[in-house]
């Protein structure tokens, strides 16, 4: 059996809220990573994906769990793990050489030693004659390409990649995944394995020999999928084709929130907490799903990689908008396809009105911080509150950005339904006009 070089068992990492409360980021995490293997790892925005890399870089400790390399414990950064990030993370003031040759710099390597190590690894990863060259003088593809000789000058064991290639443009990214993983199969980079974290199911499928699926709140390998298909893959093949159909299944499984007849009560369904995190899904790219889904050649039901390269979004916009509509009953997610529901064909063939009406029922019934902002609104005799007591109770589950990020997604889908206003400059939230005289009475 390949050894493994890291071990995570058990692995837990908490934050603290703004209000102290401790919040749950990974639970219970267990995973190989082997010699010899690519694995990448999908999930949702905010899953703890990023978290989970430091931990395994050595970045960031875990609160629970074991975490071991090559056997023993990892209590911080080490020598045979780098890390390559979705930021580029260079130093301006630097040219290309000094950047690539800061790790080594840090180790103590000797001046002459770094400068033709660092001269290697730029060679490796083609930028030749860029040396001398400051960050802002190269494309974004180049700049992302001295992030990755930077990692690999150091000849670690592990590479870890967080999003290296979704900054980039679709050619740029494309070109330079294909350039890794040419030098990945010839044997001419030093890694023995490589974990990628990407939002892109087809690059997932391209590259990895294992697909990990991360579930959120907290994060977790929900699943794993093995690629046992060659390298260089073809996107067009049938079997890569159908890799990323199950793929695009198992990250839209269990997506709808289970529900109950009217006037039932079913134990085993519990009600979602105010403070679940929102697909940020934008109105407008919903509506338009919703007609391009209802019309020819879908005519109500679409596979996902189709309607992705039909509506011309990437997966990390696709999808939440899938499970956004999947969220408001205007359409189900089965087996990796999307389908209109009879609501959503009612909302698509229906006036400005009927649409206003049919989104803000629906926002009441099954996003419960709308309903309770709404009710909570329908109490003041002004029928108006600041959105601070609202960003205090997100934020007991959620840090800062992710509770500002939850309440402007509640607030864009609120006004689009007409459930309640929001006031920008002012951060009050309110009735819609015409309703707060009604609240008064």
């Amino acid at each position: 059996m390949t050894a493994s070089i890291i071990e995570l068992h058990g692995v837990g990492k908490r934050f603290r809220s703004a209000d102290g409360h401790p919040r749950p980021v990974l639970a219970d995490v267990d995973f190989h990573l082997r010699e010899g293997e690519i694995v990448a790892l999908l999930g949702q925005s905010g899953s703890g994906k990023s978290t989970l890399l430091r931990i395994m870089a050595g970045l960031v400790p875990a609160d629970a769990g074991q975490v071991r390399y090559r056997g023993q414990p990892l209590s911080g950064p080490a020598r045979g793990i780098s890390m390559v990030f979705q930021s580029f993370a260079l130093f301006p003031w630097l040219t290309v050489q000094q950047n690539v040759e800061l790790g080594l710099e840090a180790r103590g390597v000797a001046k002459a030693e770094r400068a033709v190590k660092a001269e290697e690894a730029i060679a490796l990863i083609g930028l030749s004659g860029f040396e001398g060259a400051l960050p802002r003088e190269l494309s974004g593809g180049m700049r992302q390409r001295v992030g990755i000789a930077r990692a690999l000058v150091t000849e670690p064991d592990v590479l870890l990649m967080d999003e290296a290639f979704s900054a980039l443009d679709v050619l740029t990214g494309e070109r330079l995944r294909e350039d890794i993983l040419e030098l990945w199969d010839g044997g001419h980079m030093p890694t023995q394995a490589m974990l990628v974290v990407s939002h892109n199911i087809e690059e997932a499928v391209m590259m990895a020999d294992r697909v990990l699926i991360f579930a959120s709140d907290p994060g977790r390998i929900r699943c794993q999928l093995s690629v046992q298909l060659p390298r260089p893959r073809d996107p067009e093949s049938a079997d890569v084709r159908a890799l990323i159909d199950e793929v695009y299944a198992l990250m839209t499984a269990g997506a709808a929130r289970p529900t109950r007849a009217a006037g039932t009560v079913d134990a085993a369904v519990a009600p979602a907490p105010l403070a679940e995190r929102l697909p940020a899904a934008d109105v407008a790219r919903m509506d338009g799903l919703l007609e391009l889904l209802a019309d020819p050649p879908f005519d109500g039901r679409a596979d996902l990689p189709q309607l992705c390269e039909e509506a011309g979004l990437p997966d990390a916009e696709l999808l939440p908008v899938a499970h956004a509509l999947a969220l408001l009953g205007l359409a189900q997610l089965d087996s990796g396809d999307l389908q209109l529901t009879s609501l959503g064909r009612r909302y698509v063939e229906g006036s400005h009105g009927l649409r206003r009406d049919l989104f803000g029922q629906q926002l009441v019934t099954h996003v419960p911080l709308i309903a309770h902002i709404r009710h909570s609104l329908e109490q003041e005799p002004s029928g108006e509150m600041p959105d601070k007591p609202v960003l205090r109770l997100l934020s007991e589950h959620l840090d800062d950005a992710e509770a500002g990020a939850v309440l402007q997604t509640a607030v864009s889908w609120a006004r689009h339904g007409e459930v309640f206003e929001y006031d920008y400059n002012t951060g009050a939230l309110r009735l819609p006009t015409g309703e707060e005289e009604t609240a008064t009475r």
